[in-house]
């Protein structure tokens, strides 16, 4: 675990790296060649040289510094929150927990080597960090679709199957979903190093995914790595909204209501966190799903604004969830303000919270099955 005091730590050299970079900003030529822009070779994008304003590039160095800061601060809290108490050490809390680390290695070193570029007006870093920076982007992108989804499927096991969700979410077996999740996301990133999709792009100063390499293989991405998933994830939270529609109007006022309000505050939660991802990644994918379909027409008629506004935006998300899970889930809300208040007793930051009363997205114990609940548990 990455102790707090080294977080704060970088995340304020980042203030003082962002407060100068912006501060410096000049209106210059963005160099696209070989020499300028490091050992790209083959892997520079082969778009014509931009010119950016000082205004669009101080936004955009503005954005990033302020995701970067909270996107570090907010998943640290989030994994500490985890760490420190027991009660939130469960089944549904194991994808959180990795749904923010997906988060946080990219503000750790793939948004950092972006600021850089924009300050330089071009890659410097050379062919190797381009390379490895893509890569972890991607992983990025790719674990958190991948993690949002089994933390969907979790959702809809524990509400609309709890008889049969310790049975499925046992320790052992989360941590093989666990594993899975991750095995995916490695082995849908990695061929992006076979198609050469992992290029230099002036217009948005990162290494990324190149939409124009190969039509077949970006829309097997864009369906693959986002629609997909996006289906599974509706269709959980559609049978959960039934069931929640179900229990309101039709349980009897003499029997217990089967879906907690504390189980339905988490289920909004990452609901939330869903529709957020969905809106800060959509626009970039079907910029690059028309892209695929039909370059020569649809290239020159996209506004370079909107596809470095899909960019941002899609960076933006990363720092978003544990800003959610703070705003609307009242246990996580609870923790962060007990790490917060123990920095200035750092011995105490680690020391387990699990007595304070603080209960998570935990697995609760099948409830006993009976003539009269039964029937109202399971769709």
């Amino acid at each position: 675990m990455v102790p707090i005091s080294c977080g704060a730590g970088y995340v304020y050299l980042c203030f003082l790296w962002g407060f100068k970079l912006v501060a410096n900003m000049e209106l210059s030529e963005v160099n696209v060649s070989c020499i300028d822009c490091g050992s790209q070779g083959p892997n520079q994008s082969s778009l014509p040289a931009q010119n950016p304003s000082a205004g669009m590039t101080t936004a955009l160095a503005s954005v990033l510094i302020f995701t970067i800061v909270v996107d570090i601060l907010g998943n640290m809290l989030v994994i500490l929150s985890v760490f420190r108490n027991k009660k939130l050490r469960n089944a549904g809390n194991i994808f959180v927990v990795s749904l923010s680390v997906a988060d946080l290695v990219v503000a750790v070193y793939p948004y950092p080597l972006v600021l850089m570029a924009i300050f330089h007006n071009g890659w410097k870093m050379g062919d190797m960090h381009c390379q490895v920076s893509g890569f972890i982007m991607g992983l990025s992108v790719i674990g958190s679709i991948f993690n949002i989804t089994a933390i969907a499927i979790n959702r809809y096991c524990y509400i609309c199957h709890s008889l049969q969700y310790d049975r499925l979410y046992s320790m052992k077996n989360t941590c093989c979903y666990l594993c899975l999740t991750w095995v995916l996301t490695a082995i849908a990133t990695v061929p992006n190093f076979f198609v050469g999709s992992l290029q230099y792009d002036p217009r948005v100063f990162s290494c990324t995914f190149a939409q124009t390499v190969s039509s077949y293989y970006t829309i097997a991405v864009v369906v693959i790595h986002f629609i997909v998933p996006l289906l599974v994830v509706s269709f959980c939270y559609l049978r959960i909204w039934i069931l929640v529609i179900q229990v309101k109007h039709r349980v009897k006022p003499d029997n217990k209501q089967k879906i907690k309000p504390s189980d339905l505050r988490n289920f909004l939660t990452m609901f939330v966190v869903f529709v957020l991802f969905a809106v800060c990644w959509a626009p970039l994918n079907f910029i690059g799903l028309a892209v695929a379909i039909n370059p020569m027409k649809v290239v020159p008629q996209i506004p370079e604004w909107l596809f470095v506004t899909s960019y941002f935006m899609a960076y933006f998300n990363s720092c978003l969830n544990a800003v959610i899970y703070g705003l609307l889930n009242q246990n996580f809300r609870k923790e962060y303000k007990r790490i917060l208040l123990t920095l200035c007793t750092p011995r105490m930051l680690f020391m387990d919270t699990s007595k304070c009363g603080t209960e998570g997205m935990k697995s609760k114990p099948s409830p006993a099955v009976t003539n009269n609940n039964q029937a109202e548990i399971n769709l």
